[in-house]
């Protein structure tokens, strides 16, 4: 999420060799050299467990379904949207390929985190690098981006920070999984509606409140390996005023693994070193959640702190040195009104929000501790207005003020503070923006839309959104879109100046992209959701790290232009006995205008999830499979593809109140790597092999 926030002389790669920590191997080293959980025997069995569910079928046909929280194929498509437009819409009339991800779905298959859940949507991969988690979407995934392209909302609330504009996943995100009741992604340009940071799509999450608890909710866990405990209590209730609360209070410790690194060039003259970082793994994280309602009134406020110990060295840290580590500490909040008036016809809407970021990073060089800080205040109000009084449209209005008051980037030299470095900035950004939803007859629907945004630092841009949807038969849907979306560069990457290694660029400018795409949505029968798309993406602008002519030293600057094409086909089979099978292939071909291919762009992502109740045992089964191809390193190697299974049973028919869970990730051992960035030592990162979790919840 971070970007480079040490001043680069700290981080300064010297006589660094082209091989980097992790061999890259070949699908045909892997096959004669299989590793754990490789090889022909294992791909052919991940092939098998692709058609496994429908041919397990009739062996939960007798099952009965007594879980009244699992949703036939008609009512998930029934629920509605809100993050597409920022006003309630039926899927069938949203402007992109909208996917929902359910709170049933998230416990069936024990994902802990918002990136877990978004992996098994088409056309979606993530990279971990031992110390944040990143969404790439669309074949977009640079090392180093940091998710400054995606929009989280929490309720509707903008998540994303104002110094390293980045959207927090994994850990990073200041809200327990178990508090969320679905997840809304929209792929594809979102700025004619949120403006900046919606380039590649804006993820909605939308949590619980008081009535759907209505009680008290506790859960422990604990995972091996790592020995990672964690703990949550919540309570919830509608009180006798109408007053709706949820209070929630969550934990997490993990000691980690011992994994063994190499740090090229890390040593003294440039030499290798290498070793087991042993006890620099752990992690440790506290939240806290309220949300309250009465009326049209509701306000809802979450903090985070999150301390990550870092095993990797990054940003080119001494190798091997223990204490290292990068801390996050968030708080975001908001105060909402929305009530209707004139016989319904007329909604008003608006929110004061409010947040806090502060960073801290503690990296050794040469011995000598130093702190890099990062510090965001910001706050603001957004108005709407949503009318249906002119027949056959949906008619809304909005403006949006944010003043950053706080955007400062520093770093002290512990044990030098002459060395100190303290870079103060402020900003703000304005938007303007209006769309209708236009029956045109019967069976189509067009959508236009147009966001005017202006701000400190690149002036006025436009975002239009036009799409056609064509309601062809009762069971097929056709629609056209249309988008744009900006991004004006975060102060590190335009204002941060050492004089050492890096010099500001204050005339930076942001990125643009268009977004060209044609869904057809086709339901066969009343237990199958069928959906292909076709899209194509240029990106205009893209900011990027290079060198300043003059001085010779780092400065972020406008790169080569960037072009995509792809196809995401996708089915949804639901059961009356209650089982449900999703699965999704993507192919995405993204290159620079060149020519060139892209670091962390996986061509091809293959996913399939299958839950359903096991037969007189009073338990649920849920299993995962993703298929990512091979990925660019940043030294220009490919890094193999590779397949993952996750598996897990629950229930919550044994014991009134209690659920259990046991959850096997990695089942087959995997041994696969991600790509580093410009700041690790490391050209691959490898990634975790098998672990056990097992939840207990209590609710009374």
């Amino acid at each position: 999420m971070h970007n480079l926030k040490v001043p680069s002389y700290m981080r300064t790669k010297t006589n660094l060799p082209d091989a980097h920590s992790m061999p890259v191997q070949t699908d045909d080293q892997v096959s004669r050299h299989p590793g754990p959980g490789q090889g022909f025997s294992v791909r052919r069995i991940h092939a098998l467990l692709f058609c496994l569910p429908l041919l397990a079928a009739p062996v939960w046909a007798n099952a009965v379904v007594t879980d009244i929280t699992e949703l036939s194929l008609e009512q998930l498509l029934d629920v509605s949207i809100i993050g597409a437009s920022k006003y309630e819409q039926k899927q069938d009339k949203v402007a992109a390929a909208v996917s929902v991800i359910t709170r049933n779905e998230i416990k069936a298959f024990g994902w802990r985190t918002l990136n877990d859940a978004l992996a098994s949507l088409p056309g979606i991969h993530t990279t971990y690098d031992r110390q944040y988690s990143y969404l790439g979407t669309r074949g977009f995934g640079l090392p180093g981006d940091y998710n400054t392209r995606v929009l989280v909302t929490v309720d509707g609330n903008r998540w994303n920070d104002v110094v390293y504009d980045g959207a927090a996943f994994g850990r990073a995100l200041p809200l327990d999984m178990d508090l969320v009741e679905r997840i809304e992604f929209i792929p594809g340009p979102g700025g004619a509606v949120y403006g900046q940071n919606a380039l590649f799509g804006v993820v909605n999450v939308i949590t619980r409140n008081g009535a759907g608890l209505d009680g008290a909710e506790t859960a422990v866990s604990y995972q091996d390996p790592g020995a990672a405990r964690e703990g949550r209590a919540t309570w919830g209730k509608v009180l006798d005023n109408g007053l709706d609360v949820l209070v929630s209070v969550s934990a997490y410790k993990a000691e980690g693994e011992d994994r063994f690194f190499d740090y090229p060039g890390a040593g003294p003259g440039g030499t290798d070193v290498s070793g087991v970082a042993a006890n620099m793994d752990g992690e440790k994280n506290r939240m806290f959640f309220t949300r309250m309602g009465r009326g049209p009134w509701s306000f809802d406020l979450a903090y985070g702190d999150r301390s990550k110990d870092d095993p990797t060295a990054s940003y080119y840290g001494d190798a091997l040195a223990p204490g290292q580590y990068q801390r996050d500490r968030s708080l975001l909040t908001q105060l909402q009104y929305q009530d209707s008036f004139h016989d319904d016809t007329l909604q008003l809407s608006g929110r004061l929000f409010l947040g806090r970021s502060r960073y801290t990073g503690l990296f050794n060089y040469s011995g000598v501790p130093n702190l890099a800080t990062g510090s965001g205040d910001w706050q603001g109000v957004e108005m709407r207005l949503l009318s249906t009084a002119w027949m056959g449209h949906t008619l809304m209005l909005g403006m949006e003020y944010q003043d950053n008051s706080r955007q400062d980037q520093g770093n002290e030299d512990l044990a030098d503070p002459a060395n100190n470095l303290l870079i103060s900035r402020s900003g703000w950004r304005a938007g303007v923006y209006v769309q209708d939803e236009w029956t045109l007859g019967d069976s189509v629907t067009a959508t236009l839309g147009l966001r005017l945004d202006r701000n400190n630092v690149t002036g006025n841009d436009l975002s239009p959104r036009a799409a056609l949807i064509w309601q062809v038969t009762p069971d097929t849907t056709l629609k056209a879109l249309y988008g744009r979306a900006h991004r004006a560069p975060n102060v590190y990457e335009r204002d941060f100046d050492d004089g050492l290694s890096q010099i500001a660029n204050p005339d930076l400018e942001g990125e643009t992209i268009d977004t060209l795409e044609l869904v057809i949505d086709q339901r066969v029968g009343r237990s199958l959701g069928l959906r292909a798309s076709v899209y194509q993406w240029s990106m205009q602008g893209l900011v990027t790290l290079g060198t300043e002519a003059i001085s010779g030293l780092s400065q972020y600057q406008t790169g080569e232009d960037v072009k995509a094409r792809g196809v995401e086909l996708s089915a949804d089979k639901t059961w009356d006995w209650g089982g449900r099978l999703r699965g999704s292939l993507s192919y995405q071909d993204v290159a620079y205008k060149s020519g060139a291919g892209l670091d962390n762009a996986p061509q091809l992502l293959g996913k399939l999830n299958f839950s359903g109740p096991l037969a007189a045992t009073g338990l649920r089964l849920g299993y995962e499979l993703q298929y990512s191809s091979e990925r660019q390193a940043i030294d220009g190697t490919d890094l193999g593809g590779y397949w993952l299974s996750n598996f897990q049973l629950s229930s919550d028919k044994w014991v009134k109140g209690l659920e259990v869970s046991l959850g096997l990730y990695n089942l087959f051992d995997t041994r696969y790597a991600h790509p580093g960035s410009d700041t690790n030592w490391q050209n691959a990162l490898e990634q975790d092999g098998r672990s056990a979790r097992l939840k207990m919840a209590y609710r009374f």
